[in-house]
């Protein structure tokens, strides 16, 4: 506190004017404090606390050090004006006391809160100096009667008087706060939310904050993530620079999204001091408590979900005659979410096969196509708004080019798609099908036969089945049924149950080659047509003939009555004209006899008709 011979009444006077002027204009500090805004206390009077001096309004060399409010010590402000010993009024806390400055009252708060709340006389005395010395250098410096520019110098002239025992001590640790205060950064705390991405799953990650503010603590609520330990979206007593696990909670699958957050956290210096004031006399400062502030942060890029897809293939039947190659393709979802455009339709992906035959059946998947099968033509899918897990009926615009084993081989490639979806694929993604999976595969089988053309009443007919190399693991059981046409009615629809004659027995093939089959003896004449069919190991109908082929209808005609033998003739002449026809009839006697009894009797038809 001043001398009283330094400053005249009417100097004091005029600043407690200006100064009572100001504290009633100045209003609370835009910036957002640590701990509330209290309503101004009623009026009491404040209790010296440590310091070196006299506790009165006025003495010779003033008070140095803190006055007590509701036991928390604040620090003198305004140099020059009596000491506060009336009864004071505690406004709480001020980003606006005395019509300081933020970064002033920052440097306050930060003496009177680290270095200020003490029963060391000394150090009481030093911050107060310290204090006054940042609200006004130059008052401060002046108000003794000190005509230099130092702190030190002008707390020896005062301390020199009245405490010199201590007046080292006090000028070191003055001058050290003060210099302390001078470096503290006074800019508002600030701080951000750092987000990282797992590089393997969009679904992690962590969340972080970097701040200005020392020693800060907070609270942090994330949007579309939630706290993997917790599981929660809020997490409290955050501090900065620490990484904590997160995983996010996408608003919509198959759609990029960011993740974001804010948070509230109180750290460093407020700029802000406990504001009392005391009509008549000195405003003092206490602690302001720490700044609060706001963070937030989001994710740098959007993160886009990751799918992995696959195929299921399945062709539309197993044993087919030929043309083109149908199959039904499902594209699954390996891993994922199908992706999905802003309006939440699914994109298109691009899927291709290549077809392939082989004359051996496929029987285990393997990673490579062997080296003998034949590519014969591709396929090519490109899905629609069903998305996945749906199939699409793929047909060939080429048709098969004979009997065989087909196998599709589907393959999904990043390089093949829309960029849209390219983002959610794996860098190096690549999908391709095993060849020989059974349902890839379709089978033109390689089964006919060729039936007798023409016998007569009371001779059997046989029917050859013609069996080629297409023969499935497990083989093939073979037959051929005869049925008997009838008026009116069409050849291909001639083969009913009630139209049929006999069917023979089925015969085990595991080779190509011709398999006969003949029928009893036919007993009446009319067309007869014959089915060849196929099946099997597993009893499934592999091929079944056409009803009313040419080369597999036979005719069964009556056989005409024998030709009366030739008379002799009376002369040698007559007898060579006739010997001939005698000798021909005899060889196709003896021919037929030795090509069969079927055969015998339709060549000596034959012979009568000639």
């Amino acid at each position: 506190m001043p001398f009283t011979t330094l400053r005249p009444a009417a100097s004091h006077s005029s600043i407690r004017g200006i100064l009572r002027l100001v504290a009633a204009s100045v209003a609370l500090s835009v910036v957002v404090l640590a701990g509330s805004v209290f309503a101004a206390a009623p009026a009491s009077a404040a209790e010296r606390g440590t310091g070196f001096g006299t506790w009165a309004p006025i003495s010779a060399h003033g008070w140095h050090g803190s006055m007590l409010v509701n036991g928390v010590h604040t620090y003198c402000i305004v140099p020059g004006l009596p000491l506060p010993t009336g009864p004071s009024i505690d406004h709480g806390i001020s980003g606006g006391a005395a019509g300081l400055s933020g970064e002033q009252l920052t440097r306050i708060n930060h003496l009177v809160s680290t270095h200020g709340q003490t029963d060391d006389p000394v150090q009481a005395a030093a911050v107060g100096w310290a204090v006054k010395a940042i609200a006004n250098w130059n008052e401060t410096l002046r108000q003794f009667g000190y005509e230099g520019d130092s702190l030190a110098g002008v707390i020896d002239r005062v301390f020199s008087r009245l405490a010199p025992e201590h007046s080292a001590a006090v000028q070191q640790r003055a001058v050290a706060f003060y210099d302390e205060a001078m470096r503290l950064g006074t800019a508002a705390p600030t701080g951000t939310l750092i987000f990282t991405v797992d590089p393997v799953d969009h679904r992690h990650g962590t969340v972080r904050v970097e701040t200005s503010a020392a020693g800060a603590i907070g609270t942090v609520t994330l949007v579309d993530a939630v706290f993997s330990e917790s599981g929660e979206v809020t997490l409290e007593g955050v501090t900065p620079g620490t990484e904590y696990a997160i995983t996010t909670a996408p608003p919509a699958p198959g759609r990029a999204y960011t993740v974001s957050g804010t948070g509230r956290f109180t750290g460093g210096v407020a700029p802000a001091v406990r504001h009392v004031t005391t009509a008549g006399g000195q405003d003092t400062a206490g602690p302001g408590g720490p700044a609060t502030f706001e963070v937030s942060g989001a994710d740098t890029a959007p993160r886009v979900p990751r799918f992995s897809p696959a195929i299921t293939t399945q062709v539309a039947a197993r044993y087919i005659p030929g043309g083109p190659f149908v199959d039904d393709v499902n594209i699954t979802l390996a891993d994922g979410d199908w992706p999905r455009s802003a309006d939440g339709s699914p994109l298109p992906i691009t899927a291709g096969a290549e077809v392939y035959r082989t004359s051996w059946e496929p029987t285990e998947p393997q990673a490579s196509v062997p080296a003998d099968a034949e590519s014969v033509g591709s396929l090519a899918l490109v899905t629609g708004d069903q998305g996945g897990d749906v199939p699409y009926r793929v047909t060939s615009d080429w048709e098969l080019p004979g009997p065989g084993f087909y196998t599709a081989v589907w393959t999904i490639t990043r390089d093949a798609q829309h960029p849209d979806v390219t983002a959610h694929l794996p860098a190096d993604f690549s999908w391709t099908e095993s060849f020989g999976v059974r349902s890839q595969i379709s089978v033109v089988p390689d089964v006919s036969s060729k039936a007798e053309e023409h016998v007569a009443v009371g001779d059997p007919v046989s029917d050859t089945i013609i069996v080629g190399s297409v023969i499935p693991t497990g083989g093939l059981s073979v037959s051929s049924a005869v049925y008997r046409s009838a008026d009116g009615v069409p050849a291909a629809d001639a083969c009913t149950p009630e139209a049929l004659v006999w069917e023979s027995e089925p015969i085990a093939v595991t080779e190509a080659g011709e398999y006969i089959v003949t029928s009893p003896a036919m007993t009446e004449p009319g067309t007869y047509y014959w089915r060849e069919r196929a099946v099997d190991a597993d009893g499934d109908e592999v091929h079944h003939g056409g009803c009313g082929v040419a080369a597999e209808t036979t005719i069964v005609e009556e056989a005409p009555p024998a030709a009366p033998a030739p008379a002799l003739a009376a002369t040698g002449a007559s007898i060579a004209t006739v010997a001939a026809p005698l000798i021909l009839g005899l060889t196709v006697v003896v021919t037929g006899i030795a090509l069969g009894t079927s055969r015998r009797r339709r060549f000596e038809h034959g012979a009568s008709i000639g």
